[in-house]
């Protein structure tokens, strides 16, 4: 919660109320297919900010809410793998780059800052702007290494986890017809 708090604070010092929608839905899923598993786990409990002037975005996702399949992998990705105790969240805080308010970009970039297991990182990837009538869609899928962030699988279990594992967000944010950009 801290960290989201910190990312709103960033974010609110340069945009009025107007310029900035929190999400409303979120969903993130991680998926590793490995020799011998395949292994899934989703989250809904992800909080995302943008700033709707110049297209800054910030998430926070606690890692003790995703939900697996079996709660023996729930538990090992937790207290082995991910050390959700010590490092609860992951976050991004960066841009979208060729941004414009209202306008869908369906190859967008973000660049910014990606935080896993207290290990920080300049990160790009690629997804899709979607704008509605009445809500903002932000979905991107990407791959991470485990060993990248920190997060040390032991070489027996290499069989039943990748090394490189596939995230999916898809994020939703109300738009009210009365925003107004201020330039």
């Amino acid at each position: 919660m801290k960290n989201l708090i910190l990312v709103a604070l960033i974010l609110a010092s340069q945009a009025s109320p107007a310029q900035k929608i929190v999400s409303v839905k979120s969903k993130t899923t991680f998926f590793s297919s490995a020799v011998l598993e395949d292994i899934t786990a989703t989250t809904t409990k992800g909080k995302s900010v943008i700033n709707l002037l110049n297209g800054e975005i910030a998430f926070s996702i606690p890692i003790n809410s995703f939900k697996f399949a079996k709660s023996l992998m729930q538990e090992h990705f937790n207290e082995k793998y991910m050390e959700s105790e010590k490092f609860p969240k992951a976050t991004f805080l960066g841009r979208i780059n060729n941004w414009e308010h209202k306008k869908s970009l369906p190859e967008a970039v973000a660049t910014g800052n990606l935080m896993i297991h207290g290990v920080s990182k300049q990160f790009s990837t690629k997804g899709a702007v979607i704008f509605k009538k009445d809500k903002l869609i932000i979905e991107a899928k990407f791959n991470i290494r485990l060993e990248d962030f920190g997060v040390e699988v032991p070489s027996i279990m290499f069989q039943k986890i990748a090394e490189e594992v596939e995230i999916t967000v898809t994020y939703e944010y109300p738009i009210y017809e009365n925003v107004s950009i201020e330039k």
